[in-house]
């Protein structure tokens, strides 16, 4: 079996429990790759490696296949792994070090026995829908995609921005607002819903369309199925507003037409036995602290 790791940081209170996970990777005889990077922050934190591990900077230098990718850290950390994973369909485990984690929702006291059911295949592989955004000139390259939602926001503090939106040639609205949010299923949970989003369960194959502090109280936000294709044009008293695709920004100027459909690939998250989506909001969001239940 080959296991890769990617990773940014994590606390104090983690490190025991990371160093027994790659202890007993390594007495299990996992062949490991490792993010260079972060094996620079474990080696700096002491983790102890006792066998040779293979160290990557970009996807092109991992030794295909690999059989899992381990995410170390938050939500954040795993918008940073599918920049890695790309179409691949290397199946992704997040491995919680944050604070809330709905995409990594393996807690480190769990991670051994998390180890014991992935040798044992008692997993699944939870297939999440992707979002992507095409310009006429291609800002974001071959990573103009996203797992949780696009965003365009103003990029000054002191004014709004106008968006002009329409799904498949059909004019939607005019935005006038300090952004829009189209959402994934997946993202759901994300930016969209500290805007009054709704919630979506992942297989529910739409896009979520939410304004940031919209400055017309009536407009709310819309959900429509994701084999449609939204054209989005912004304006505003500024000559440039921001991209967003999940945590990569760029500055584009106003004017540009941005196209956003639902990509041609899923990335592919690992699911535990005992694991699913309304038992994880049901626990994120504390919805069962009531004396009631």
């Amino acid at each position: 079996m080959k296991i890769a790791f990617y990773g940014k940081s994590f606390g104090e209170d983690a490190v025991a429990y990371v160093q027994q996970l790659f202890s007993k990777l390594e007495l299990l005889e996992i062949k490991l790759f490792i993010y260079k990077p972060f094996y620079d922050f474990l080696k700096k934190n002491k983790i102890v490696f006792i066998s040779e591990i293979s160290l990557f900077s970009k996807a092109e230098e991992l030794k295909m296949p690999i059989d899992f990718m381990f995410s170390v850290g938050g939500d954040g950390t795993i918008l940073d792994v599918i920049t890695i994973v790309k179409d691949s369909g290397i199946p992704i485990l997040g491995l919680n070090t944050g604070r809330l984690g709905f995409l990594s929702s393996l807690s480190k006291e769990n991670c051994l026995d998390a180890i014991d059911e992935l040798i044992k295949k008692k997993y699944s592989i939870d297939k999440r829908s992707l979002i992507s955004l095409e310009t006429e000139k291609n800002f974001f390259g071959n990573l103009n995609f996203a797992l949780n939602e696009i965003s365009v926001q103003k990029k000054e503090t002191a004014s709004l921005i106008m968006i002009k939106a329409y799904v498949n040639e059909e004019y939607l609205n005019t935005y006038w607002a300090d952004g829009l949010i189209i959402a994934t299923p997946t993202g759901s949970t994300g930016y969209s819903l500290s805007c009054g989003g709704p919630i979506v369960a992942p297989e529910s194959e739409n896009f979520i369309i939410t304004p940031i502090a919209t400055h017309n109280l009536t407009v709310r936000p819309i959900v429509i199925p994701d084999n449609n294709i939204i054209k989005l044009t912004v304006e505003g008293r500024n000559k440039s507003f921001l991209t967003c695709l999940d945590s990569r920004i760029l500055a584009i100027e106003s004017g540009e037409n941005l196209t956003i459909k639902k990509a041609s690939f899923n990335i592919n998250l690992v699911k535990l036995e005992n694991e699913n989506f309304y038992s994880t909001i049901r626990n994120k969001l504390m919805w069962g602290i009531d004396k009631r239940n």
